[in-house]
């Protein structure tokens, strides 16, 4: 549970972006979106394989 102090005569729009920055930074968000679906290892790696071949390849044209 989030914990935002409010100061006397502080407006809510300035603790609702406080409440919505430290929420954005628990990671709550992604999480729950990491779990709805499911996939295998294999597929995450071979994601992960072709994003790094795409970055040097992106990075060593640029240099």
């Amino acid at each position: 549970m989030l914990i935002i102090p409010v100061k006397e005569g502080e407006s809510i729009d300035k603790a609702l972006k406080k409440f919505k920055k430290k929420f954005e930074r628990t990671g709550t968000m992604r999480a729950l979106r990491k779990r709805q679906s499911f996939t295998k290892p294999s597929v995450e790696r071979r994601k992960e394989i072709i994003r790094a071949a795409y970055k040097l390849k992106t990075y060593s044209v640029e240099q």
